[in-house]
């Protein structure tokens, strides 16, 4: 018998809703480099009117969606960008500012709310000095990945955009500095903070969220921002290979994700937070989780014991043994294991997400399993 999987590495392998196949298989389509796919059209400006931004770009991913904003605020030779040390730009997205656009990133340390210091960033900018780049751009993740989920304070926000419109002296040739966000999990940002994404999003440039992440969508991201940014997105999209024909029927699963999935994903904060608890209640000294900082759907498992770190907490989750069967640790069928599929790198923490399709038996299958691996590991590095 097939062991139960229960895949938690990331909120990317959720899977489509069965509105959204349908919605897919009726969707009207056209061709979207023409400006002809109504669907995609009506995604857009459904994302822009959701975000209060002029207009909006359909996508073939976030990745995209970022590098077409580092391109537009930062159009001219020898500029620069400021982002976080852990934000997904500069870790994760092959430095395709650098290699693609010719734009240097400067990094500042990411505080572990996910935010850095504003002073901090004051510094970094470059002023009219003919030696250096010239800062165009500010980025700024949100919700925080590398940070566990976090929800960037509305406050700091607040203040970023105060240091950047109100102080003259950080305009270099006359030139404001735009700030765009990564929120390709800002709506689990709203929905921790119970706000709407346009205020996340009020003085920002650009905002790039993304469809196929915790809202289940298959495919896709949208940029928002005002029409002149767009305009220059779509025409340097184009460049980047991602003129799509009929790809309405991408855009219609995106129409279902934003009406139905992000009214629903504080479910999915609430079960990350019962896995957590659980695993603060089990006490260990070796598997251990941040509880006050357990905001959205991400959740960090911290391994501080260098004798079972991340890479062996994960492989551990995968596997089922005959101890664990017997001692009541399997799915419906007592032959039928659970086996947890938890994501990890080099790093001292594994990470797990939630989404859509994991319910709430499937987080007890979770924690069942925690806290059997847990008391197992317990056990023997007492030894």
């Amino acid at each position: 018998m097939p062991h139960y999987v229960i895949d938690i590495r990331s909120d990317t392998v959720s899977v489509p809703t069965a509105e959204m196949r349908q919605a897919m298989f009726e969707a009207v389509v056209g061709d979207d480099v023409y400006g002809e796919d109504p669907t995609i059209l009506a995604l857009e400006e459904k994302a822009a009117k959701l975000f209060e931004k002029e207009a909006g770009l359909f996508v073939p991913s976030g990745t995209m969606g970022n590098l077409l904003a580092c391109m537009v605020h930062c159009h001219r030779r020898g500029t620069e960008a400021i982002v976080g040390d852990l934000s997904h730009v500069y870790l994760y997205e092959q430095g395709g500012a650098a290699h693609i656009a010719g734009i240097q990133l400067a990094t500042l340390p990411n505080k572990a709310d996910g935010t850095f210091c504003l002073e901090a960033l004051r510094r970094k900018v470059r002023l009219e000095d003919d030696h250096e780049p010239i800062t165009s751009l500010v980025v700024v993740e949100n919700t925080h990945n590398i940070c566990g989920g976090k929800v960037i304070p509305l406050e700091w926000l607040d203040k970023l955009a105060a240091l950047v419109n109100g102080d003259k002296q950080l305009q270099p040739y006359g030139q404001r500095i735009a700030l765009h966000m990564d929120g390709a999990r800002v709506f689990n940002a709203a929905a921790a903070l119970g706000v709407p994404v346009a205020r996340i999003a009020r003085d920002f440039d650009s905002v790039n969220f993304c469809l196929s992440k915790g809202l289940s969508a298959p495919v896709g991201s949208v940029l928002v921002g005002s029409k002149a940014f767009i305009r220059q997105a779509r025409r340097l999209r184009k460049a980047l290979g991602g003129g799509m024909r009929q790809a309405g029927v991408l855009a219609a699963a995106g129409i279902v994700a934003l009406d139905t999935i992000v009214p629903r994903l504080r479910e999915d904060h609430q079960r990350t937070r019962r896995i957590a608890e659980a695993i603060h209640n089990a006490k260990s000294a070796n598997v251990t989780v941040d509880l006050a900082t357990v905001q959205t759907n991400i959740l960090l498992i911290h391994l501080p014991n260098p004798k079972f770190g991340a890479n062996a907490f994960a492989q551990r989750c995968g596997e089922v043994t005959a101890e664990e069967l017997a001692a009541g640790v399997h799915a419906a069928h007592k032959e039928q294991g659970i086996q947890l599929k938890v994501s990890s790198r080099d790093w001292e923490f594994a990470r797990i997400v939630l989404y859509h399709q994991i319910s709430d038996a499937d987080v007890d299958l979770v924690i069942k399993k925690f806290n059997y691996i847990i008391r197992d590991v317990d056990a023997r590095l007492a030894q």
